[in-house]
């Protein structure tokens, strides 16, 4: 323990000189006790302080003023403290479905090896603690820890210990696993600041077994549309024979196929056909009819779903000639499968159909190329067309005409001179904030050929945001480029000038890809053409799909006339599975926590429905979710020990049969595994020191009190 001072030592001499002042000039005019003579003798006649007294009462007044002063140089105390700290060792424990898959009974005398072990371990000095998949630490019986765990991440368990431990004395890892992961990276990949020892459990005779490996389907399906459902059926021990693969929907049968197993590799693949016939999620069931002496069936049968909806979004690109612009868009919409899109061209178009509009159609979107034309072509279909309020996405061009384009659109005003462009590049406004777009991969638009836009002053609408500015050359501007407004009644977009086309060859050309122009036109669309949800009860699962065993989480929205937020009202949520069962749940959305959990949900289908009452009114909203059982763990029961053996290799372990656990806790005990000395340095002002205050007031108090009783003032 050391003092350390923020100002000059020398201070403490004027502290001394400080206290002594003080204290000569209380005390040196007190009277003292002087003797008298009466008749020959002395006795005290005057009252006072005797010398004693007096230079005792000083010297406390000078102790507590210069401690004072002392003080008030706010010196510093620095301490080291030294802690302790004994070598750590981690039991990990694989406590996943395909663990027992070679019987409880056998796995069972492993882990009462282990807890013997673990025990051992303790006597011996080092601190042992034990951690599950899914980072559960437990200080229970071994024995007793549920092997239910229906996924296998490794890697993330010897991850979670490295996060958890790191700075502290862990030396090693005891994994007892069967080596199957079956999520995450293979735990070959990390890199671990302690010794992996592995015990493998498990099997790795591969058993006589046939199982559904893989079924390949679309996610999304349309009405009265066929689709292909795609099984990988796979086998070991029943090469050159082989098996029948059934598709079933709500118990009935659709299709039977057999599988012809390879003798070689022992893989087929089958293909179903099938039509969606009903709206709303379809379950379906692939099912391989059990062989004889199969090991396990458990792995013969997954669950397919798909979201068959009524029809797309309908999308109409009109230009005014054939462009290769037109050929970009269309391109882009058609990679997202719920857009429809009709192309039609008004002016040479060699397809008589391609250069009309049908009138009795609707659409969801209308993207227009160089319309308004000079011409006027196009202004009387583009009449028809926004009769009703359908966003719409202007794309201008050399035969753009700017003043039917100022008065049709709520996005920007253009001025410029007729037949005079520009020629610029896109430079994202990273302010725009309505998109989830990633800037730096925006930054690649600044590499791509210039775009040709009109010549002039650019001004932004009220309730407008701008996607892209315009950069000539080096030269960032002002103006837009790529504008949007989604607050009026029509929502719309504006790209003033064209060349895109060129943007996703040279994307291309650069990286093989045509992401981030195709990323950054697809959600501008979306973002323009997305209806509106007026509604003012809105509840809705966090996520479409649900693993079985998790909760199912519910957010819910409520809303007053004028779209406030409301709580504390009761929701009556009712779920209905696809045979018709029906379980109901009422809860109350606070503004502390607007969700609500359901747990336990089995594997299935699933539409919700929830209402309440909003003033006198019952508003309700509805919808669809899944609850999927992956069967992740009977997919394969086969241990992998060589991939423990290889993990221990990489990190200075050894792997150890359930026969040889005898022999880890001699090779952990074996080694010098010194605690570990770790010193931390403190700093700590003095005056923060409450005892020091209570020693100032006693001498303080101890001073006064003496001065009272001997009569000093």
């Amino acid at each position: 323990m050391n003092v350390i001072f923020q100002s000059s030592p020398w201070w403490i001499l004027v502290c001394l000189l400080v206290g002594a002042a003080y204290a000569a000039l209380m005390y040196q005019r007190l009277p003292l006790l002087r003797p008298s003579r009466v008749g020959g003798s002395t006795s005290g006649t005057v009252g006072g302080f005797d010398r004693t007294t007096t230079y005792a009462l000083a010297a406390l007044r000078f102790v507590v003023v210069s401690l004072i002063c002392f003080l008030l140089l706010n010196p510093l105390i620095r301490s080291i403290r030294t802690l302790t700290e004994k070598p750590k060792v981690v039991l990990a424990v694989d406590n996943s479905e395909s663990v027992v898959a070679a019987g409880r009974p056998t796995l069972n005398r492993s882990l009462e090896a282990l807890q013997t072990i673990r025990q051992q371990l303790a006597d011996k000095g080092l601190e042992v603690s034990v951690r599950t998949l899914g980072d559960t630490v437990t200080d229970a019986d071994l024995t007793q820890i549920p092997f239910t765990r229906r996924s296998t991440d490794l890697s993330g368990l010897l991850a979670g210990i490295r996060s958890d431990y790191e700075g502290r004395n862990l030396t090693d890892v005891v994994l007892v696993s069967d080596g199957i992961f079956n999520q995450g990276l293979s735990p070959t990949f990390g890199q671990y600041p302690f010794a992996v020892q592995t015990v493998g459990l498990g099997d790795t005779v591969p058993k006589r077994d046939v199982q559904l490996k893989a079924v390949i389907a679309n996610r999304i399906a349309y009405l009265g549309n066929q689709f292909p459902i795609q099984a990988e059926v796979v086998s070991n021990g029943f090469q050159g024979g082989t098996a029948t693969v059934v598709l079933r929907q709500n118990g009935r049968e659709l299709g039977r196929q057999t599988a012809n197993l390879n003798r070689n590799q022992g893989f087929s693949q089958v293909t179903f056909q099938t039509t969606a016939a009903q709206k709303g999620v379809q379950h379906y069931v692939v099912e391989v009819l059990p062989q004889p002496g199969e090991f396990s069936t458990r792995n013969n049968r997954q669950d397919v779903y798909l979201d068959v909806i009524d029809g797309k979004e309908k999308v109409l690109l009109l230009a005014l000639t054939p462009h290769p612009d037109v050929k970009a868009i269309r391109s882009i919409l058609e990679k997202n499968q719920n857009y429809e899109v009709d192309v039609r061209v008004l002016t040479g178009a060699t397809d008589a159909a391609a250069a009309t509009v049908p009138t009795d159609k609707t659409y969801d979107l209308i993207i227009t190329h160089q319309i308004p034309d000079n011409g006027g072509i196009g202004s009387p279909v583009l009449q028809r067309l926004f009769a009703k309020n359908t966003p719409v996405l202007f794309v201008l061009g050399n035969q753009s005409s700017l003043g039917p384009f100022n008065t049709s659109n709520p996005v920007m005003q253009v001025t410029a001179q007729p037949n005079q462009s520009d020629k610029v590049v896109g430079h994202f406004n990273p302010d725009f904030r309505q998109l989830n777009l990633d800037p730096t991969r925006m930054e690649m638009l600044e590499k791509f050929p210039p775009m040709l836009v009109p010549y002039g002053e650019f001004k932004l609408q009220p309730g407008s945001e701008v996607v892209l500015w315009q950069q000539v050359g080096n030269v960032r501007t002002t103006k837009p480029l790529l504008a949007v407004n989604v607050t009026g009644p029509r929502k719309a977009a504006v790209l003033a000038g064209e060349g895109i086309w060129g943007w996703r060859l040279e994307e291309y050309a650069l990286t093989d890809k045509q992401e981030v122009m195709d990323e950054l036109m697809q959600k501008v669309i979306q973002l323009i053409s997305v209806k509106e949800d007026r509604r003012k009860l809105r509840v809705y699962p966090v996520r479409n799909e649900f693993i079985a065993g998790e909760k199912v989480v519910f957010e819910t929205e409520l809303y007053n006339d004028i779209y406030e937020r409301l709580y504390d009202r009761p929701v009556r949520l009712e779920i209905t599975d696809e045979k018709g069962l029906t379980r109901s749940y009422n809860y109350t959305p606070t503004q502390a926590n607007t969700r609500f959990e359901i747990s336990r949900l089995p594997e299935g289908a699933y539409r919700y429905r929830a209402t309440t009452s909003v003033n006198n009114r019952t508003e309700q909203s509805a919808g669809q979710f899944i609850v999927r059982d992956l069967q992740l763990e009977a997919l394969n029961t086969t241990a992998d020990h060589g991939l423990l053996r290889q993990l221990s290799g990489q990190t200075g372990g050894r792997f150890y049969t359930t026969a040889q656990v005898d022999n880890l806790v001699t090779d952990l005990t074996s080694r010098s595994r010194p605690a570990r000395l770790s010193s931390t340095e403190e700093m700590d002002e003095i005056i923060n020191w409450r005892w020091l205050f209570f020693v100032v007031l006693t001498l303080a108090a101890i001073e006064w009190g003496l001065r009272k009783f001997y009569g000093g003032y």
